[in-house]
């Protein structure tokens, strides 16, 4: 527990950023929308049908789709800024929604009394209107507060640090203290966030000027903290971090451990892992320049990024094509291979497999019909998933996607039979599953390979030679033993890489002891 709350004052600083800019940025945008929707009534179907249009797609989507497209803006495409931009948009329908019901609910005779008197137009909006919805859109952006506060924390996988760092890496993890800590460290959140706003609510509602400046104060020390501690980083100025990516799985989380202590104590510059990324988001950021290091499998980039359908012919000729196309293509080193291969495979309970006499994927084919098939969210997707059932013809009764860390778990309970697992899981062994033969090559080879961003390679080649001491140092055996370390015994992933690091230095030093 004392891990997880020493990493509660970022995280939740990054959150309460997040949150408190995305609410301003909303309700400076929505509230005079919405007043001017109430002027030019035709405005009003197109203005909140959009902003319906937008809360209807899914957040994480919405969130995922600001990478790209700041990328081809050449704006900074992970971490704060499309947190924040589809935080923002997320915000507008219920304060845009509330601006024009409230405005729209005073009533006629005070309108025509404003009228009456000689008010202008714009006198009326501004001591009669807007002052008597006031509470109603106070009542918007108090919803808009909440849900801000809970999509917030699923910014983490476009890498902005929010209270979602808590709750994806202790899914991964089966951590779920950390699950605990940051879901409730979100709820208080937005308890008293909500509360905050509803006390302006009162106060405006009531006519309680006590209480009103005393709501808005508080505001005002918030927003204070969020913008000292936005501003501390440029005041310290000097080099960024070398910035370490990790996508959301167990193995990645160790690696990134891995690489940011090799590169602090080889080369003492300073590291920042941006943890639980995408796939595609991870190597999106590493050839944009937004991260500088992190771990990828031969086989994703030729699928995913070289986009070649068939496998290649060898270990070798994957690495070899890949390194060249992402030197020539991106300007990204592909360090070397860390020594191990960590592929997709198809796996199932070692008592179902013996009693379907199952080893092989072929062996597979006669029983798919009646079985199901968990896979990971972006497995069915994917080029190897076509490849398989290319080869294979392989049709499943069910095919259901789920969380990593879950459809172990539920092929162990026979909640499905089949699972995409990946083959330096440590829960296989822990769970007693059988990984089956890929007996007709449908999956690429997965070498873990070590890549550095143009920027590494341009400003700091001290980094490559640091990372190349990796370079084949880590079999699958070892990668296994540690994700179990992770996976079942609950340790820390830090922890885990410091003592990988410390067995190798006193590995390495045994023979001169002798």
């Amino acid at each position: 527990m004392s891990d997880q709350l020493s990493l509660l004052p970022e995280y939740l600083t990054g959150h309460l950023q997040l949150t408190l800019l995305a609410l301003f940025f909303a309700v400076t945008v929505s509230i005079p929308i919405g007043i001017a929707v109430t002027r030019t009534k035709w405005l009003e179907t197109p203005v909140l049908g959009t902003a319906g249009v937008i809360q209807t797609i899914p957040s994480l989507a919405l969130l995922a789709v600001m990478v790209p497209v700041l990328a081809s803006l050449g704006l900074q495409s992970i971490g704060f800024l499309p947190a924040l931009i589809g935080l923002t948009l997320y915000g507008l329908l219920p304060i845009l929604r509330n601006t024009v019901t409230g405005i729209e609910s005073v009533d006629p005779a005070l309108k025509e009394a404003a009228r009456g008197v000689g008010m202008t137009e714009a006198q009326q909006l501004r001591r009669v209107e807007v002052p008597l919805a006031l509470p109603v859109i106070v009542g918007g952006v108090r919803t808009a507060t909440v849900w801000t506060v809970g999509i917030a924390t699923l910014s983490t996988p476009v890498g902005a640090t929010s209270l979602g760092n808590y709750i994806f890496s202790g899914l991964q993890t089966r951590n779920f203290t950390a699950v605990l800590v940051g879901s409730a460290a979100a709820a208080l959140l937005a308890l008293l966030l909500d509360g905050l706003v509803h006390l302006v609510e009162v106060g405006l509602r009531d006519r309680r000027r006590g209480l009103l400046t005393a709501a808005i104060a508080a505001f005002c020390l918030l927003y204070a903290y969020v913008a000292i501690t936005l501003a501390a980083p440029l005041l310290r100025g000097g080099d960024r971090p070398i910035q370490i990516g990790s996508k959301a799985f167990t193995e990645q989380y160790i690696l990134a451990d891995i690489l940011a202590d090799v590169i602090r104590e080889r080369t003492g510059l300073a590291t920042e892992k941006v943890a639980s990324l995408g796939s595609t988001v991870a190597f999106d950021a590493i050839a944009n320049g937004n991260i500088d290091v992190y771990v990828d499998y031969s086989g994703t980039l030729w699928a995913t990024i070289l986009k070649r359908p068939e496998p290649p012919g060898s270990r070798t000729e994957a690495i070899e094509v890949v390194t060249e196309f992402l030197r020539t293509t991106y300007g990204i080193t592909v360090v070397g291979n860390l020594g191990f291969e960590n592929t997709y495979a198809l796996a199932m309970r070692d008592e179902q497999a013996q009693q379907l006499s199952i080893r092989t994927i072929s062996e597979l084919i006669p029983f798919a019909s009646r079985l199901s098939m968990g896979a990971d969210y972006e497995f069915f997707a994917r080029a190897e998933w076509t490849s398989i059932q290319d080869r294979y013809d392989l049709r499943f009764d069910k095919e259901r996607t789920m969380d990593p860390a879950l459809m172990y778990q539920a092929v162990a309970q026979g909640t499905v039979d089949v699972i995409s697992a990946y083959s330096t899981d440590g829960r296989i062994q822990a769970l007693d599953l059988t990984v089956l033969e890929d007996d007709r090559g449908a999956i690429p080879p997965y070498d873990a390979l070590i890549l550095a961003s143009r920027r590494v390679s341009e400003q700091h080649p001290e980094v490559l030679t640091a990372l190349s001491t990796m370079v084949d140092t880590i079999d699958a055996g070892t990668m296994r033993a540690m994700n179990l370390d992770v996976d079942e015994q609950g340790l820390a992933s830090a922890a885990v890489a410091r003592r990988f690091l410390a067995d190798r230095e006193q590995a390495a030093s045994a023979p001169s002891a002798r």
